[in-house]
């Protein structure tokens, strides 16, 4: 184990930012060598005469930098830097992520990135082609590999239905400009997506949130909005759904496809988690394909950044219209990310992603599970996120200021509801960058403050 400890300058920085800085200054300098072994992170809190939590912060942002890796029952270890005479990571990237989002963990499998990154060939072979103005709704070999991709959700559209589209907010905005006009209704769950609030309320559309119990939107609660609302659509996020981690089951399913059938009401099916799930129930896509337009976003199950979409609309006409709105709105979906999702399809890269994205999402949530035990909470084995209720108390936006900085997004109950007031809950993300370690110290903050223990950092 190396002997280190940080020097610090007059920077003005917090300390945890001037740890991290003196681990890069210790590393480019030689002072620390890859593979050396840092303080156990107790350890170095006594001799600085910080709390552990600091610690742990300067640990998590030295490894957001590509700087260290963290092995549990291990310990910390600086890594390599790279080759000089070769493509580097640039840390500004690293630092880059938006933590209001929902976000996935991130693939650290070194075998894994290695296929992901062989794809990237095949897209700097086709570099020149791919930089044209093509098909607003994706090539036919993008197509076929989008149809490749649902057919394992149990979808097996004409080709004519699908489309590749410049990711699930998009499509979205689309397909309501297509549905509804200002002042009209659409229902959704009492609780739901932020983003559909977003798009409502640019669209001048009204939102009509549909009770809910543990099984998704109440049955006859719909049937009677539909004949007191007249709406356009119906929007479900009804896999894993965010923020609440509930997924509709099967025969609940089929019960809010009769009537839509009954109804002939449109359904927008945001089934963002839908490959994250092992066994999810079949789409609604496949129980009442006449009426839905399903939009398999991409950023849950293999990355945000590919802003793509595979979409599915009712029929060819319905294909058309989606293609026409989205000509206007985006002119067509990024063909550098359509190349490279095409590639990792074929190549099977997509669906290791996918599992290797589920297996960790799994790991996570036991964490959690252990760490918040007693605390009340919705999860899902497999979801990315928890549903916290707060303690008598706490409130949201107390507890979010506290969590400020320690690397866990974290919404509070405003931004999802639709239905009567918010109540104190917030959404804890549990994904992005941070580690295992990382989100275990993040989450025992989280419930010391929770039992009104402060932390000073």
């Amino acid at each position: 184990m190396k002997t280190w400890v940080p020097i610090f300058g007059k920077s003005g920085k917090p300390r945890y930012l001037e740890i991290a800085d003196a681990i890069e200054r210790d590393a480019d300098s030689g002072i620390l060598s890859p593979g050396d072994r840092l303080p156990p992170q107790r350890r170095l809190a006594e001799v600085l005469d910080l709390d552990f939590t600091t610690i742990s912060r300067a640990y998590t942002e030295a490894q957001s930098r590509g700087l260290v890796e963290s092995h549990v029952g291990r310990g910390t270890f600086v890594r390599a830097r790279p080759a000089q005479d070769g493509p580097t990571a640039d840390p500004r990237r690293a630092r880059e992520q938006d933590l209001s989002m929902n976000l996935p963990p991130e693939p650290d499998d070194p075998a894994l990135l290695a296929a992901m990154r062989a794809g990237l060939d095949t897209v700097a072979a086709n570099l020149v082609p791919l930089l044209r103005y093509q098909s607003t709704t994706g090539s036919d070999m993008d197509r076929s590999a989008a149809l490749s991709w649902l057919s394992m959700r149990g979808m097996v559209p004409n080709l004519d239905r699908i489309a590749v589209t410049p990711g699930a907010h998009a499509t979205m905005t689309a397909v309501f400009g297509i549905l509804a006009s200002p002042g009209d209704a659409i229902l959704c769950e009492g609780i739901t997506y932020p983003g559909l609030r977003s798009i409502a309320a640019r669209a001048g559309l009204t939102l009509i949130g549909l009770p809910m119990d543990a099984h998704g939107i109440l049955p006859d609660a719909l049937s009677a909005a539909i004949r007191s609302h007249g709406p356009k659509a119906l929007y479900l996020n009804p896999t894993l759904q965010n923020p609440t981690t509930l997924t509709i089951p099967a025969p609940r399913r089929m019960e809010i496809a009769e009537i839509l059938l009954r109804h002939g009401l449109p359904l927008v099916e945001d089934d963002a988690y839908g490959f994250i799930q092992p066994g999810a129930p079949a789409p609604f896509a496949t129980l009442a394909p006449e009426l839905t337009w399903h939009i398999g976003g991409l950023a849950k199950c293999i990355g945000a950044g590919l802003r793509l979409a595979f979409t599915i609309a009712p029929d060819s006409r319905a294909a058309y219209q989606l293609a026409q709105m989205l000509r206007v709105t985006n002119v067509m979906a990024p063909t550098l990310s359509m190349a490279l999702v095409t590639r990792w399809i074929e190549d099977g890269t997509a669906d290791r992603i996918c599992r290797f994205i589920r297996a960790e999402s799994a790991a996570r949530q036991a964490i959690a599970a252990e760490v918040l035990h007693g605390f009340g909470f919705g999860a899902d084995s497999h979801a990315f996120n928890i549903w916290l209720g707060l303690p008598d108390g706490v409130s949201r936006a107390e507890l979010m200021g506290r969590m400020n900085g320690h690397g866990i997004g974290i919404m509070p109950s405003d931004a999802f509801t639709v239905l009567g007031p918010p109540d104190e809950h917030v959404r804890v993300c549990l994904g992005g960058s941070i580690s295992r370690e990382g989100l275990r110290t993040g989450l025992s903050f989280l419930a010391n403050t929770l039992n009104g223990e402060v932390w000073l950092g």
